[in-house]
């Protein structure tokens, strides 16, 4: 569902990803690690098509995200780090907005939108304007827009920011099930928990270069060569 082929991203004498490559398939939940300023972003941004790669390609759901990027991105959400909204629309207004531009029938879209709504707990606020919402309601928010035009590949830039408790596990629990009916989650995080609790397999990123890409279990493996922790192995892997 999602490929990337030798991923090379320069900013002039800069490489910020390097000869990157890597594959996730349907039903998988990927995890992209990598301490700041090692090239997850800007990975994220190539394959969303908000950067052009520098060599090499990205292909969503058999499709190359610059030779073909609206059929490429039909069927992909994609979750900023920084969530964009329109502050003087309120959340429903919003989400209508989202789905006009991917085409969805008005009584599909008003059915899926309160599905949604109820599923993820939002409440009164959906009719409030977007200005007066908190980060954790705004990230709950842009989560629900990328869910309403029902994409196969969901690709998430730092997923926890601005979660409550509660919050959190509503979301945890929906990309699960993506991933469950068959879909792919591609998700960047700095939350190690996190990553050990959702992810099927996890990638390292270090000066835009692969250093670990493997299976939960494979990483689990080689921590036991430490004090057992994620934490010790990613220190590791990522050291200068």
């Amino acid at each position: 569902m999602i490929e990337l082929k030798n991923l090379t991203k320069k900013f002039g004498d800069f490489t910020a990803v390097d000869d990157l490559s890597l594959r996730v398939d349907a039903g998988e939940f990927f995890g992209f690690l990598g301490p700041n300023g090692a090239g997850k972003t800007t990975t994220i941004k190539v394959m969303t098509g908000l950067y052009a790669p520098t060599s090499g390609e990205v292909q969503i759901n058999g499709h190359d995200i610059q030779r073909e990027p609206l059929r490429a991105k039909e069927r992909l959400g994609y979750v900023p780090d920084m969530p964009f909204l329109y502050e003087k629309l309120t959340g429903r207004e919003f989400l209508f907005f989202k789905g006009g531009l991917f085409g969805i029938a008005k009584r599909t879209l008003q059915s899926r939108i309160e599905e949604l709504v109820y599923r993820f707990e939002m409440g009164d606020w959906i009719d409030k304007r977007t200005e007066d919402y908190s980060q954790g309601m705004r990230q709950r928010l842009t989560i629900v827009a990328t869910l309403l035009h029902d994409p196969k590949v969901i690709i998430i830039d730092e997923l926890m920011v601005g979660l409550d408790p509660r919050s959190a596990r509503i979301v945890k629990d929906a990309l699960k099930e993506r991933t469950r009916a068959g879909g792919a989650v591609f998700m960047s995080t700095h939350s190690l928990p996190t990553a050990e609790e959702l992810c099927d397999r996890i990638g390292i990123i270090h000066h835009g270069k692969l250093v670990f890409l493997d299976t939960l279990s494979k990483l689990r493996e080689q921590k036991q060569r430490l004090d057992g922790t994620l934490e010790s192995l990613f220190l590791e892997l990522t050291k200068a």
